[in-house]
């Protein structure tokens, strides 16, 4: 196979600026050499076999590493690898990408070049700017603030560009901001001209300034902004709204821990980078294959001969233990023709549907085993009944059940394991306060998140500095069990109610933020019950 290299703009941060073809090729990838300033997010859409390397950490000095980059390209596509090279932005602007290239065509490898939303366009877009106006800006120029010091050709032209009919778009120019501010004014830039310093676009951690151009490197530091950084000038910056869209999202700015399983993880991920947070991942738990499959393996022989009235799901990963192993030892939905099916939920009868299985009874309102006992207690009396589950989990449902069934019988589809311990930077991030919400989405997550807080992350949590966020009050219970406060729990107990959960914690403290978060009373009660476990 032909080995390529495909040179890829990353866009400014945000994974919602990645192109389609920049996440097919990653999912396509045998090599990708990503920029320093690529947040490793966007390298969730990679292909998990992929060898990663961040250019950052090739050893040398910033001039040294392009030589090792350029070998590291050549050197894997000969193998016959396809190589992504992720670029911040677009790799043909200010990214070093013509050099890249001519390495690639000196070596005869074959190359594609894929466009990235770059960050002058992405702050106009985040902080609705308009770059181009038709009465204020007719053209838009993107100037580098800090030029190759071996440079031959003639210097920038700041004369020229004070001049410019439009809007100044200035990239890596934070630390020469003072010179660059200077020389415009020298060569007849208003001093009252808009201005602005847009830090991290597009990022949860975005932030910009606006001055007037002779105010701005003083106001960029009292704000203390950093790179990396976007400078736009020209009198259609002064045309922007003083609430951005990407602003006005209700988690903007918040620094949340997911803690699910990774194969749980991405959609809630997603969801709360959209509404504008900060998202950081620890798979406190993961989800794997029975060690014995025997017991399993009766039961799905039982299913086939008809030995069972009911089969209960209490979970979505119930629902893909069992009928994957049922697929898996050369069965079929024919197997549960002569079987009724329940769903402690809507996602769990979601999931059935993905393999045309339609529920029977899903409780309606009370996502919990207490409600699914209720709802389907008087419908088994008599029967027999076999509850597909975890090894870890709750008996209160078999409990309830053999109060009505002739038979209840448990079998364990699916085992929940602690998962690799979350990693230093974590921890320290947590110590520190820089993350402000952990979402809790089960008693065992709960549990193992709560066995990694120290005495330091105990006292931020109990002085309301990092709120924990429950998915219902027997989730809220472990956490009240040991002694820490509730910020929120969901009122439906799933996670559309975790997320809108976490907004009204968020919220509360915008508006009163000498406040402590809201605790949850000590004794929820066991109304309304609506959590589907994991």
């Amino acid at each position: 196979m032909e080995g390529r290299v495909y040179l890829v703009g990353a866009g400014p941060g945000s994974p919602d600026l990645l192109t389609l073809r920049a996440v097919e090729l990653l999912q396509q990838a045998d090599v990708i050499l990503y920029d320093q300033l690529v947040p490793v997010r966007l390298l969730d859409w990679a292909n998990p076999q992929a060898e990663r390397i961040c250019v950052g950490d090739l050893p040398g000095k910033h001039a040294d590493k392009a030589v090792l980059i350029h070998q590291r390209m050549v050197a894997a596509a000969r193998q016959g690898r396809r190589v992504v090279r992720l670029k911040g932005g677009d790799p043909l602007i200010f990214g070093r990408g013509g050099e890249e290239i001519a390495a690639l065509r000196a070596a005869g490898v074959p190359y594609e070049v894929v466009p990235g939303v770059t960050a002058a366009l992405a702050a106009g877009a985040y902080l609705e700017i308009p770059l181009t106006h038709r009465h204020y800006a007719s053209a838009l120029a993107l100037v580098t603030g800090h030029e190759a010091p071996d440079k031959a050709e003639t210097p920038i032209n700041w004369r020229a560009l004070a001049q410019f009919p439009g809007t100044l778009a200035i990239y890596m120019g934070l630390c020469r901001l003072p010179q660059i501010v200077a020389a415009l004014l020298e060569h007849g830039l208003s001093p009252d001209t808009p201005a602005a310093v847009i830090s991290r676009v597009s990022w949860g951690t975005q932030r910009s300034v606006f001055a007037r151009l002779a105010e701005l490197d003083q106001a960029r530091r009292q704000a203390g902004l950093e790179s990396p950084a976007v400078i736009l000038i020209g009198p259609a910056v002064g045309q922007r709204t003083s609430q951005p869209w990407s602003e006005q999202r209700p988690l903007f700015g918040q620094s949340v821990l997911v803690t699910r399983p990774s194969h749980q993880a991405a959609g809630l991920i997603r969801r709360l980078e959209l509404l504008g947070a900060i998202v950081h991942h620890w798979p406190a738990l993961a989800i794997r294959e029975p060690e014995d499959f025997a017991e399993l393996d009766a039961a799905l022989t039982g299913l086939a001969q008809g030995r069972w009235d009911w089969l209960v799901f209490t979970s979505v990963n119930g629902v893909h233990g069992l009928l994957g192993r049922l697929w898996q030892k050369g069965g079929d939905l024919r197997t549960l023709s002569k079987v009724q099916l329940a769903a402690i939920g809507p996602k769990t009868a979601e999931a059935l549907h993905e393999y045309h299985l339609r529920a029977d009874l899903v409780p309606e309102g009370t996502f919990s085993s207490e409600g699914l006992a209720a709802a389907l207690g008087p419908r088994v009396a008599g029967q027999r009944v076999l509850l597909a589950r975890a090894d870890r989990g709750r008996e209160l449902l078999r409990e309830e059940l053999r109060r009505w069934a002739a038979e209840v019988r448990q079998v364990t589809v699916y085992r929940q394991v602690d998962d690799e311990p979350p990693s230093p930077e974590l921890l320290q991030a947590l110590r520190q306060g820089t993350i402000r919400w952990i979402t809790l989405t089960s008693s065992n997550i709960a549990r193992r998140v709560l066995a990694f807080c120290d005495s330091t992350i105990r006292q931020r949590i109990l002085q309301g500095e990092i709120g924990l966020v429950a998915i219902s009050p027997e989730t809220g219970s472990v956490v009240r069990a040991a002694g820490l406060p509730v910020a929120g729990e969901a009122e439906v107990y799933t996670e559309e109610g975790l997320i809108a959960a976490l907004i009204g914690c968020v919220q509360k403290r915008r508006d009163a933020p000498a406040s402590p978060p809201a605790i949850v009373p000590s004794e929820p009660g066991a109304e309304n019950p609506r959590k589907e476990e994991e």
